[in-house]
């Protein structure tokens, strides 16, 4: 399995211009209910937004997000990398506890 990767249109994520989503094959374990489609539009959730890295190693910064869309809640972990121009989902998951 490899990651997928998609170009959209130029949107901003913690001041940062991101022009491509690419998406780890490791979301593939939840096919059941999330599908790039749906990755993409989640992503598309954070735009105009700041947030705070769970984690920051080694030129990465690492986020979990809870996401509202479609009345539905979902939790996604994505990364950014330093002094690059895409969002990394790592998976996305329908958080059934909110």
């Amino acid at each position: 399995m490899e990651r997928r990767s998609y170009k959209i249109s130029a949107i901003i994520i913690n001041k940062t211009r991101v022009e491509e989503v690419v998406i780890d094959p490791h979301a593939d374990k939840h096919a059941d209910h999330i599908s790039d489609e749906l990755i993409l539009n989640l992503v598309a959730e954070l735009v105009h937004t700041e947030h705070i890295a769970e984690e920051d190693s080694e030129g990465f910064q690492y986020f979990v997000s809870e996401i509202a869309y479609n009345s539905k809640f979902y939790k996604m972990v994505w990364l950014l990398e330093d002094d690059k121009f895409y969002v990394g989902v790592i998976t996305a998951f329908r958080d059934r506890r909110i």
